[in-house]
């Protein structure tokens, strides 16, 4: 029983983990500033228009 219980825990982990898909990094003041500016920027390395948007948003926040 306890085995069982220990393989479904792990499949639901799996799934719900492999569901977290996080979209696109916001713009927010760890985002915008020195290593969260580099990680989020290279989410948008196929995307210049996105890429812009999120450094206006960057922008505007530290206005």
């Amino acid at each position: 029983m306890n085995f069982k219980y220990s393989v479904v825990c792990i499949i639901g982990l799996s799934i719900a983990l492999i569901g977290c898909d996080g979209g696109p990094p916001e713009a927010n003041a760890v985002n915008c500033s020195g290593k969260g500016m580099e990680k989020a920027l290279s989410a948008f390395r196929n995307n210049e228009t996105e890429r812009q948007a999120f450094l206006d948003k960057c922008n505007a926040l530290n206005k």
